[in-house]
């Protein structure tokens, strides 16, 4: 029988940013953040005397602190370091900023693609002469900084679980971003990919490793590096025999190449293509979009946890028994499907949190004053 979920039971505080006037609106709006599946908002006046107390009161109960601001922001409203690991020397605070804490842009404003610029990685992501393209906000925000704030938690419940004593964890979007493109930085004083932006091996330049447009105006993408996999692709492609396998590695008959899979893909459909290449070799599949997979089971795209524990599954993102097969790393189905955003209003499901956290009770334990919780005068907390 498989074990709970292996974060269970553990307490997270995250600080989170509204917009001006929100907290006191008689029926406030939901945020535009749809990230929030089980999650639960309070809503504090971190402004007011009142609401620091209250947030202090939270954290010898607390796990893990998320700190979102900008360097200083914290520490003015006197929640600095030093004060909640006083509270609590177990806790974990957790802190992201964009920029590095203690670089140049420090105190400036940015979104993932300043990020990503002053990384050094943008400079890697485009077509041949063309401007550096950002891959929306996934490079910076989810992968080098969310996932890499993740990791520093991980390592830090890691260590606290030997000294049982909590710790400030570090991450920025720039140094995430940074490390991600570690391998094509190494490559750059290789042949691999020492050319100019779009003009090598896995950055577009290569015609065995790019994707194509089809008849019906969806696309392949074809990934076929090594000899034999590059064999598989030209058989089916119907260019076997042509001594294209022997010339493949000179890079002056790359354009021409690129031209000649360019033809031949649009001359038939992408469903035509994956009947010819799916079960092969090639490394040639289709490029399949959020709507296909949503719609059609076939494609495999139900989403799931990213790794698999088959001891202690992660709840699965999509509904099902919970003695589905342990090898797809998922236990119980929770509500809501993969693709469906769950927006959080200001105070939903807050004082629920709250009661089922300490067993606080509004009215006993604490009220509620210009739309934020504060402790009661008279509360034991």
């Amino acid at each position: 029988m498989p074990s709970p979920p292996p974060l269970s039971g553990l307490r997270v505080l995250e600080f989170a940013g509204l917009a001006p006037g929100i907290t006191t609106s008689p029926n406030p709006a939901p945020t535009a953040d749809l990230l929030t599946r089980h999650k639960s908002s309070i809503a504090v006046d971190l402004k007011s005397p009142s609401g620091i107390a209250f947030i202090k009161a939270l954290l010898p109960t607390t796990d893990i602190v998320i700190d979102p601001f900008r360097p200083g922001v914290l520490e003015k409203l006197g929640l600095g370091p030093d004060v909640l690991l006083g509270i609590n020397p177990r806790i974990i605070l957790a802190r992201m900023t964009g920029f590095r804490r203690d670089g140049k842009y420090k105190d400036m404003a940015g979104h993932d693609i300043n990020y990503l610029a002053v990384s050094g990685a943008l400079s890697l992501l485009g077509r041949k002469h063309e401007n550096p393209m950002p891959p929306a906000n996934i490079l910076g925000d989810f992968a080098g900084g969310g996932a890499t704030l993740f990791q520093g938690i991980l390592l830090a419940l890691l260590e606290r679980g030997k000294s049982g004593k909590g710790q400030v964890v570090e991450a920025n979007m720039v140094d995430g971003s940074s490390y991600l493109v570690t391998f094509p930085r190494m490559l750059m004083v290789t042949p691999t990919w020492n050319r100019p932006r779009g003009e090598n091996l896995l950055d577009g330049g290569s015609p065995f490793y790019d994707a194509y447009e089809t008849k019906d105006g969806k696309y392949m993408a074809v990934g076929a590096l090594e000899p034999q996999f590059f064999k598989e692709l030209i058989q089916g492609l119907g260019l076997e025999g042509k001594g294209i396998e022997k010339s493949r590695d000179d890079r002056n008959t790359w354009p021409a190449l690129k031209e000649t899979f360019t033809r031949i893909f649009k001359s038939r459909t992408r469903a035509e293509w994956e009947k010819v290449f799916d079960g092969t070799d090639a490394c040639c599949t289709p490029v399949l979009d959020y709507h296909e997979l949503r719609k059609d089971p076939s494609k495999e795209g139900d989403q799931r946890p990213a790794v698999t524990l088959r001891g202690s599954p992660s709840l699965a993102l999509s509904p099902g028994s919970a003695s589905r097969d342990p090898s797809t790393g998922q236990g119980a189905g929770v509500k809501g499907e993969s693709y469906t955003g769950t927006t959080l209003s200001p105070g939903q499901g807050g004082e629920e949190a709250l009661k089922e956290w300490l067993g606080w009770q509004r009215g006993k334990d604490f009220q509620v004053e210009n739309g934020g919780l504060v402790k009661k005068p008279s509360s034991k907390l």
